[in-house]
């Protein structure tokens, strides 16, 4: 069910682009300006302060672009779950002072420890600061294929995050997970229940979504994207990523979703952003493959329908070229 936040959230936004087109001022690249500015909370690490989702259930909504300084790589939602025993938390976050600005917050609202942090995937951003976590106490866990990879990139990682974050790097390094699964696992916060999901193969490595059935809440991860373009990276399998939708979808029709990237909201909204926008990618692709077309032709495929969406400028053509070579070796 859709809480009264993100009905109310839901209904601005409808009005300010109805307010928008009938006045012609609807523009990719102005709009996405106008609503996503570089940081939302100067005052911390975090891009924004967490906003409550449900009861018990609360997110730090990333920034909708790519890593900066004045995001301080944190550009993917960082969720927690209060129980009466243990609070979860999803997503170690991109650096140990990130995780340590998002504990503070945390610490706000409830005495009870942390006691589990699942990362949603081994990339940067989800995984880096598995170490302040480990040092608060927690058990990190992850799929077995997220940390795998998080484990082979992890010095690239560190290095990315320095170049980026300067200062706001200092004090993290390498720490492996404590804890790895490969189907799903049930964890027991008192009082609520988390059950962390591997439902197949789709963005990354290892990507697994958090279910919290008694607030009817879903936290996707990157399976289910909101606001900004989904990115697809060299391992990314879109054809694999739509044939898992269907058990995700399963799951959390009717309950509140937290995507990977952008506001909560509910199925309709991230099938949109996430499944139908790889299906256009396939169809059209498929077409060019099809006619004898090239590399370049996917890159210019139109895809302007898109272009009021975050990340669009910095993704579009980079994911038609991607999928046209996965593609091309599927005929």
């Amino acid at each position: 069910m859709l809480t009264e936040w993100m009905r109310d959230t839901r209904n601005l936004a409808g009005s300010a682009l109805l307010a928008m087109a009938t006045t012609g001022l609807i523009a990719g690249p102005a709009m996405a300006e106008d609503d996503n500015p570089p940081d939302k909370a100067p005052d911390s690490m975090l891009y924004d302060m967490p906003q409550k989702v449900a009861d018990d259930v609360w997110s730090a909504i990333g920034a909708t672009q790519p890593y900066t300084y004045e995001n301080s790589l944190h550009n993917n939602n960082l969720s927690f779950v209060i129980g009466e025993d243990a609070v979860l938390v999803m997503n170690a976050g991109a650096s140990y002072q990130l995780a340590e600005a998002l504990h503070e917050e945390i610490k706000k609202r409830t005495d009870v420890p942390v006691k589990y942090v699942v990362n949603e995937n081994g990339q940067l951003h989800s995984s880096l600061a598995t170490g302040y976590w480990i040092d608060q106490g927690a058990e990190v866990i992850a799929h077995v294929d997220a940390a795998e990879y998080y484990d082979g990139h992890a010095a690239a990682y560190v290095a990315q995050l320095k170049d980026i974050a300067k200062e706001k790097a200092e004090g993290t390094e390498y720490v492996a997970v404590s804890r790895t699964f490969e189907d799903r696992i049930e964890l027991d916060l008192g009082g609520l229940t988390a059950e962390v999901i591997y439902f197949g193969e789709a963005h990354s490595p290892g990507d697994v979504s958090v279910v919290i059935p008694e607030r009817d809440v879903v936290i996707a991860g990157d399976m289910a994207f909101n606001i900004r373009m989904l990115p697809i990276f060299e391992y990314t399998d879109t054809a694999a990523w739509l044939e898992t939708w269907p058990k995700f979808a399963e799951v959390a029709e009717g309950k509140t979703i937290i995507p990977g990237h952008g506001t909560p909201t509910d199925l309709e909204t991230v099938e949109h952003y996430t499944k139908d926008y790889l299906v256009f990618l396939r169809t059209e692709i498929g077409k060019i493959i099809d006619e004898g077309g090239s590399l370049q032709d996917a890159y210019e495929l139109d895809q302007s329908q898109f272009s009021h969406w975050h990340t669009f400028d910095e993704l579009a053509g980079q994911n038609a070229g991607r999928v046209f070579q996965k593609m091309e070796f599927e005929f």
